[in-house]
C-alpha cells in the first residue's frame, strides 16, 4: 500500500533487488513506493551490502514501540512545534536528511544526532535532550558526538554548570569543509612522496605524479571557493513588510 508502512514481504522484495544490483528507483518503481522511502528502509538498516529483510523488520517494529512508549499519555498534549510547524513533516524531514547524511558515508547513530542538531532552533541540545528527542542511550549520544567532533562537524560549549551543549553553528561548516581540505592536501602529499620512490618515469609513479596534481588542485580550488562563499553561512533571514523572509548578509 503506497504511502503505508512497509511490508516484511516488500522488505524481502528490496533485499532480492539488491542482491540482483538493482538501483533504489528501480526497487521503488517495482513496489510502487517512492524512491526516498527505499532509500531510507536501506540506510537505517545496514545500507546495500547488509541489508536484511528480517533484521529490518524487526528493528522497525522495536522503534514503534518505542515512539508508543515515549508518546503522550492520553490526556495529555504534546509539546507544539515552534512557528507552527507540521510535527509529521518535521520528523518526515529529519529522517530525510538523516539517510542523506548516511549517503555521504556518516555512520548512522552520528547521521541521527547530526540531522537533529541541524534541524533545531538554537543550533544546540544538551546530551539529556539528545537522549530525549533520539530515545537512544546516553552513550550512544557520546560516541556519536565523539565522532563528529573529529570530524569537526560539532563543537562543545560549557552552560550552568557542568552541563555541556553540542552546537552546529555558522562556522563549524566551514571549519569542517577546511578540515576536508587539509584531508585532502595531506593525502596529495603522501602520494607525491610515492613518485621518488617508485620513479618519477614508470607507469606507477605517473600515476602518482598525475594524481599528487589532481588532489593539489581539488584542495585548492575547494579552500578558495570555501573562503570566498564563507559569508553566505552568516546570512539572516529578513521579514519584510508582507510577513515573508528575505535572506540579507551581515557581512
Amino acid at each position: 500500500m503506497p504511502g503505508g508502512r512497509l511490508t516484511q514481504q516488500e522488505r524481502q522484495q528490496i533485499a532480492l533487488g539488491l542482491a540482483d544490483g538493482l538501483a533504489y528507483a528501480e526497487i521503488a518503481r517495482r513496489l510502487d513506493r517512492p524512491t526516498s522511502t527505499i532509500t531510507r528502509e536501506v540506510m537505517r538498516n545496514g545500507g546495500p551490502t547488509a541489508y536484511r529483510a528480517d533484521l529490518a523488520h524487526r528493528a522497525t517494529e522495536r522503534r514503534a514501540r518505542r515512539r508508543r512508549q515515549a508518546a503522550p499519555r492520553r490526556g495529555s498534549q504534546a509539546a507544539p512545534q515552534a512557528f507552527g510547524r507540521d510535527p509529521e513533516a518535521v520528523r518526515a524531514y529529519e529522517e530525510t536528511l538523516t539517510t542523506v547524511y548516511m549517503q555521504s558515508g556518516t555512520p548512522p547513530m552520528m547521521a541521527r544526532v547530526m540531522a537533529c542538531l541541524t534541524i533545531s532552533d538554537a543550533g544546540s541540545l544538551t546530551a539529556s535532550e539528545l537522549v530525549e528527542r533520539l530515545q537512544v542511550s546516553p552513550a550512544s549520544v557520546s560516541k556519536a558526538i565523539a565522532f563528529l567532533e573529529s570530524q569537526e562537524l560539532v563543537r562543545r560549549e560549557r552552560h550552568e554548570g557542568r552541563r555541556e551543549r553540542y552546537v552546529v553553528d555558522d562556522e563549524v561548516m566551514y571549519q569542517a569543509m577546511m578540515a576536508s581540505v587539509r584531508a585532502t592536501a595531506q593525502v596529495a602529499e603522501t602520494t607525491r612522496q610515492g613518485v621518488g620512490i617508485l620513479g618519477r618515469d614508470t607507469p606507477a609513479g605517473a600515476r602518482l605524479e598525475n594524481t599528487a596534481r589532481f588532489l593539489d588542485f581539488v584542495s585548492e580550488s575547494l579552500a578558495r571557493a570555501a573562503d570566498q562563499a564563507r559569508e553566505i553561512l552568516h546570512t539572516k533571514p529578513e521579514t519584510t513588510s508582507g510577513g515573508t523572509a528575505e535572506s540579507r548578509s551581515d557581512h
